[in-house]
C-alpha cells in the first residue's frame, strides 16, 4: 500500500495555518473527482487552459484568468507580462531586459521570500518608503510594474493600494497584487480588479482549496495573454511553470465550489473553536489564550493566542510546538516567540478542534 505510514510519515492535523509547509489545505471531494475525471482522457492543453480561464474569469467577474503552478509563479509570469505587454519583442531575451522598461516597485514594509520571483525575468527592484511623493519620483521610463504584497499589520500613516494604483495608472504602470493568502474574503477574487489593479495572483491551494501546486491570475485580457506564447506546453519562460489538466480542472472546481460556500457558517465555526480553545486552557497555570484578529495573513478570521510561563511550565513555547508535532495524532501549531504561539482554526476539519484541544490540557498543563 502506498501512503504516508508506508513511507515512515505520520499525517498531521492542521492547526497552523494554510502554509505550505504541510500541504497549504485539503482538497474537498468534488476537487478531488474533478482531477480524477481530468486525469482519464488526453486533451489540449492551450485549449483547455484558455476555457478554464474563461469559466474563471466569468465566475469571478474578471476580464480573464490563468491558472498558475502556484502563487509564486504567478508572480514571475506577471513580471514578465509587465513587460510583454508594452514590448512583445522581449519574448525571447528573458532575462536580459537592459533594452526594455526593467524595474519594479516595490515597498520595503512589503519585502517578503516571495519577491525573489520577480527577479526570475530580469527585472530589477525599486525599493521605496511607502509615501505617494515618494512613488510619484520612483516612477521612471524604466518601470514595468509595482507590486503589492498585502500585509495583515499595516499602520495607519502606509500609503494605501488605491493611493499606488491611482498613482500608477497616471503614468499607465501596471499594478500586480500578490494576493496568494488574500482569502477569504471571497470578494477578494475581483476586488483587486475593481480597484483597477493590472493582474492579482492568488493560490489555488489554500483557503480555495484546490490543488497544492496550482494558482490564479486574475485581471486584464492583455497582459494575460501575453504570456501564453511564454508557457507551457510552449517553450520559453514559463516552460518550468506547467500546470497539468489535472490541476486545470481541479482549480476551477475549487472556484467553483468556493463561491457557492456559507462563509458566514466557516467564520462561525472558527470563532467557536477559537472560544473552546480559550475557555479550555485559561483555567490552567501559566497559560493564556486570548483572541488574535485577524489572522497572520490579514485575513478576516481568528486564531488563538497561547502565552505561557516557561518557568511555572518547565518549557519554552518552541519545545511545545515539537511537543505537538510528536503528539498522538500530531499537531502543527504555528510558532510565535518563546513564549507564544497560535492555533488557527481554519484549517482544522470538523471533529479536530476537539482533539486539539484536549492535546493542550493534556500538554499545558504545569508539571
Amino acid at each position: 500500500m502506498t501512503n504516508y505510514e508506508a513511507l515512515g510519515l505520520r499525517p498531521v492535523i492542521n492547526a497552523f495555518a494554510t502554509v505550505t509547509k504541510y500541504g497549504g489545505s485539503l482538497m474537498p471531494p468534488a476537487v478531488i473527482a474533478a482531477m480524477n475525471e481530468a486525469a482519464g482522457a488526453f486533451v489540449d492543453l492551450q485549449q483547455l487552459q484558455r476555457a478554464v480561464g474563461e469559466r474563471i474569469a466569468e465566475l469571478t467577474r474578471n476580464e480573464a484568468a490563468y491558472v498558475t503552478s502556484g502563487a509564486a509563479a504567478g508572480i514571475v509570469l506577471a513580471s514578465a507580462a509587465a513587460v510583454l505587454n508594452k514590448y512583445p519583442d522581449a519574448l525571447k531575451r528573458f532575462p536580459n531586459l537592459g533594452a526594455f522598461n526593467n524595474e519594479a516597485i516595490i515597498f520595503r514594509s512589503q519585502r517578503n521570500p516571495y519577491d525573489y520571483s520577480i527577479k526570475q525575468t530580469g527585472l530589477t527592484y525599486i525599493e521605496i518608503e511607502g509615501a505617494s511623493a515618494v512613488m510619484r519620483a520612483a516612477i521612471t521610463a524604466r518601470t514595468a510594474c509595482v507590486f503589492w504584497f498585502p500585509r495583515g499589520d499595516c499602520s495607519a500613516d502606509e500609503i494605501t493600494l488605491a493611493e499606488v494604483i491611482a498613482i500608477a495608472n497616471e503614468r499607465d504602470i501596471p499594478v500586480i497584487v500578490d494576493a496568494a493568502a488574500q482569502l477569504p474574503p471571497v470578494e477578494n477574487l475581483w476586488r483587486f480588479s475593481e480597484m483597477g489593479a493590472a493582474l492579482a495572483l492568488f493560490s489555488g491551494g489554500k483557503d480555495l482549496r484546490g490543488p497544492q501546486s496550482s494558482g490564479l491570475m486574475l485581471g486584464r485580457r492583455d497582459f494575460i495573454e501575453s504570456i501564453r506564447p511564454i508557457s507551457n506546453p510552449n517553450h520559453g519562460l514559463g516552460r518550468p511553470f506547467k500546470v497539468g489538466k489535472e490541476e486545470m480542472m481541479g482549480a476551477l472546481a475549487a472556484v467553483e465550489r468556493y463561491l457557492k460556500l456559507d462563509h458566514a457558517a466557516r467564520e462561525r465555526y472558527c470563532e467557536e473553536s477559537m472560544r473552546l480553545f480559550c475557555a479550555a486552557m485559561n483555567p490552567l497555570a501559566g497559560v493564556q489564550a486570548e483572541r488574535a484578529f485577524p489572522n497572520e495573513a490579514g485575513q478576516p478570521l481568528p486564531r488563538c493566542r497561547v502565552t505561557i510561563d516557561p518557568g511555572l511550565l518547565g518549557k519554552s513555547a518552541d519545545v511545545l510546538v515539537a511537543d505537538f508535532l510528536n503528539h498522538e495524532p500530531a499537531i502543527a501549531v504555528a510558532p510565535d516567540s518563546d513564549t507564544s504561539f497560535y492555533l488557527n482554526p481554519m484549517t482544522l476539519e470538523p471533529g479536530e478542534e476537539i482533539i486539539v484541544r484536549d492535546a493542550c490540557l493534556k500538554l499545558l498543563s504545569a508539571l
